[in-house]
């Protein structure tokens, strides 16, 4: 008993024991729910239909999935289909991002920072925005049925199915998501890099091109894998884009198959969930076994930078601005535009410039009488959409007060055990949830609010949104505590000052920066989070399950001004954020 209380007399131990029970249940207990689901009858499915029970368990769904007749269609087409969506969105990711990362930190481009400033654009705004931009852009009624994209009301080309759908597009629109994940981490190497290694191969009169490929890759690797492994189990998770761009994958054959099939539906989100946890076990295998090579003397301040010549780094920059403002600005011009259209695909003021034929409509209109609108106020006077907004922005904001608050405290404990093996489980509880498919953390809780009587909550959003982001801010908050020396605080407990006083006065202050970031990290992931709540609530309950609902009824005028709230209300926070903190996504890699 003495050494139980001498244990939880440190406030560090009695966090970690709190948070430890409070993350295996909300982290374990959803995910042996939907394990259960697999098994169990459900009424009215063809599990209870085939085998003629009401309730109790069954393997019927595990014998279907994988060996009957619809197996083809129902598993091996869709998990194909997302691996390979995953292995072309990590390869598209890697290079666009990590050939930026390396112009901006090593060579003489032009423009650097408006560049490095507007390239992250894309991973700040909701996934499923370039997905859109895509469809108004080339999408056609010849090709896809429809209406007509910009595209072809401008010139009248028309582009080939591949192009407009399926694996391609899907690619492309994520790998353009993820790149500033590629270029944060890739940069911050290539900037860092110890340059002593390529001027002794430079010495000995190395051809440039060996240099880069034995030796500056090689030291870039890491960060590289790094970016693989999180890409990977995001995309395997992603369902905006393959189901606005019509590719099957796990995420939408699992929203397909949930109500007819639920069990079996409930097996395709434990596939994502074993993929993501074996993500987790090759970072820790490559981490743990990675060799390391140090030398005595001190890095090389000096870095050696490519010349694109005279030409060449004015004409780089020139493709790098037209790539960055096509991924980064189009889109909100693109969605502002499609709200004064008065159709969809109706672009005769830019054809016959007929600017007459622009109307605000969409936005102003007051009744909802006006047929056009299917019965809905415009956008400023529509109560389900503005209800919607303050519904979102009230889940963000208490998944970030809560998610920065236990991510704090988790790395505040875990640093204090560091050398702890529950304290490193409790951290892997903390982390867990990050490397899990979106949709298959979603689906988890779907099971797990539905057996406690919580679903269509905003409490369920709630605690889905807290679990699924407090790796932001444990991992933020983790890094930072660990910067701290443990004089400080003791010096604090000598002059028997409380607890809560050495963390208000002393612990986070001095790294607020970083503390920050792990409450806005979660507030901004929130409010562009569709795969994750989409199955916990009704399509009216929140901003971003609504633009769906609205993109189901063809009413895109609707979803375009959603997509433009969503974008605007980020950026403005994200620039607030930076103002008032300093901190930037980009900050340190050398876009200067």
């Amino acid at each position: 008993m003495n050494k139980v209380l001498t244990y939880l007399s440190k406030p560090q131990n009695l966090v970690l024991l709190i948070l430890g029970v409070v993350l295996s249940i909300t982290t374990i207990g959803p995910i042996i729910s939907i394990v259960a689901d697999t098994v169990m009858v459900h009424t009215g499915s063809i599990d209870s239909t085939n085998t003629g029970l009401l309730s109790g368990f069954t393997l019927y769904n595990w014998a279907d999935l994988f060996t009957g007749r619809l197996s083809q269609a129902n598993l091996l087409l869709p998990l194909k289909n997302t691996l390979l969506l995953a292995v072309f969105t990590c390869i598209g990711a890697v290079l666009y991002g990590g050939i930026f990362a390396y112009l901006v930190t090593r060579t003489n481009m032009k423009f650097k920072k408006l560049l490095s400033s507007i390239f992250i654009f894309p991973y700040i705004m909701p996934q499923w925005t370039l997905a859109v931009v895509w469809k108004n852009l080339f999408y056609s009624s010849a090709v896809t049925g429809g209406s007509n994209g910009l595209l072809v009301a401008l010139t009248g080309i028309q582009m080939p199915l591949w192009w407009c759908k399926g694996l391609f597009p899907s690619a492309t629109v994520l790998a353009i998501h993820y790149a500033p994940f590629a270029y944060i981490l890739i940069g911050g190497i290539f900037r860092n890099m110890d340059a002593n290694l390529e001027e002794a191969a430079t010495i000995l009169n190395t051809p440039k091109r060996r240099i880069f490929f034995r030796v500056t890759l090689p030291m870039v690797m890491p960060a590289v894998l790094s970016t693989v492994l999180l890409v990977f189990s995001s995309a395997m998770g992603s369902f905006p884009v393959p189901y606005y761009l019509t590719y099957t994958t796990l995420a939408t054959k699992y929203v397909e198959m949930s109500v007819a099939r639920a069990g079996e539906a409930s097996i395709l989100a434990v596939i994502m969930m074993v993929f993501g946890i074996a993500i987790l076990s090759l970072n820790i295998a490559a981490t743990s076994g990675r060799k390391n090579y140090t030398t005595v003397t001190g890095k090389s301040g000096q870095i050696s930078r490519v010349n694109l010549g005279r030409h060449g780094k004015y004409v780089t920059a020139i493709i790098f601005l037209v790539l960055t403002l096509f991924t980064s600005i189009y889109p909100i011009i693109s969605f502002a535009t499609e709200t004064f259209l008065p159709n969809p695909g109706d672009y005769s003021f830019l054809t016959k410039g007929n600017w007459s034929s622009l109307t605000l409509k969409w936005w102003t209109t007051s009744t909802n009488t006006d047929s056009s609108l299917f019965g809905q106020c415009g956008i400023l006077h529509n109560t389900t959409i503005w209800n919607a907004y303050f519904g979102i922005l009230f889940v963000a904001v208490c998944c970030s007060l809560l998610a920065g608050t236990i991510g704090t405290l988790v790395g505040y404990a875990c640093s204090k055990n560091r050398h702890s093996k529950w304290a490193n489980y409790v951290n892997s509880m903390a982390f867990l949830p990050y490397l899990l498919p979106a949709l298959s953390v979603g689906v988890a809780f779907y099971v797990f609010g539905s057996n406690i009587g919580i679903y269509n909550t905003y409490l369920l959003l709630i605690i889905a949104g807290t679990v699924k982001y407090i790796p932001f801010a444990s991992r933020s908050a983790l890094n930072s505590m660990l910067q701290l020396s443990g004089e400080i605080e003791e010096a604090a407990v000598i002059q028997n000052i409380p607890w809560h006083k050495r963390m208000f006065k002393i612990i986070i202050p001095i790294q607020k920066s970083s503390i920050i970031s792990g409450y806005m990290l979660p507030f901004m992931s929130t409010l562009r989070e569709l795969t994750l709540f989409m199955l916990l609530c009704s399509q009216t309950k929140i901003l971003t399950t609504l633009l769906d609902y609205f993109d189901e009824m063809g009413l895109y005028a609707f979803s375009s001004g959603i997509n433009l709230i969503l974008i605007v209300t980020i950026l403005i926070c994200n620039a607030v954020v930076n103002k008032l903190t300093g901190a930037s996504i980009n900050k340190g890699i050398g876009g200067n």
